[in-house]
């Protein structure tokens, strides 16, 4: 059995990847940061997504030997000129507080009228092995903010996101819906076959 590790103790990411790659690639064992030793985490100073993902995975390489797959994602709004971006998480000022971060956003949104709410969630997700291989895909979901959460599906600022042809925010979708439409479900898909190759276990 190969074990990959997934540089995550998000347990919603960890069961995603774990679903995808059942039936892609078989014989793969997915981890994730609860299931190894616990190492000291850097900050994410890269300047993109793509740069933050691949220090998440080279750091999880570094300290448990194991190949690894780290993503990075967040939400780009189109009248903040691409902001939060990779501050997403802290837009507020406190990592990880959604509460905070969504009504912060819808804050700096108020007077911007419906047509010009685009925005775009996207995931760089990030596949390093022990020998040095690397690999990094970067998906987007396009969609557009709204004026007041609704659904309690999802985290972040799924609630305030329409995604584009939907009448749904993401928190409305089930598991299943959001995956095979979000920019991690694209990111992670698309990181399937490259990782049935690089694992050899096709």
């Amino acid at each position: 059995m190969t074990q990959l590790l997934l540089a995550t103790r998000n347990a919603g990411k960890l069961a995603e990847l774990q679903r995808l790659l059942a039936t892609a690639v078989p014989g793969v064992e997915v981890l994730g940061l609860r299931d190894v030793p616990e190492y000291p985490e850097a900050p994410e100073t890269g300047a993109t997504f793509e740069e933050n993902a691949l220090l998440k995975a080279r750091e999880a390489v570094r300290y448990t030997g194991l190949p690894a797959v780290a993503d990075d994602s967040g939400i780009t709004v189109d009248a903040l000129n691409g902001m939060p971006g990779i501050l997403s998480a802290r837009w507020s000022g406190r990592h990880g507080d959604d509460p905070a971060n969504t009504a912060l956003l819808l804050g700096q949104l108020a007077d911007v009228p419906d047509e010009r709410r685009g925005a775009a969630f996207v995931c760089a997700a990030a596949l390093v092995t022990p020998d040095g291989v690397e690999h990094v895909l970067r998906a987007e979901w396009r969609g557009a903010v709204i004026r007041e959460a609704r659904g309690t599906n999802g985290f972040g600022y799924d609630p305030v996101f329409v995604p584009e042809g939907l009448d749904l925010t993401s928190a409305e979708l089930t598991p299943a819906e959001k995956d095979a439409r979000s920019h991690r479900g694209q990111a992670f898909a698309a990181l399937v076959p490259v990782l049935a190759e690089v694992l050899g276990a096709r």
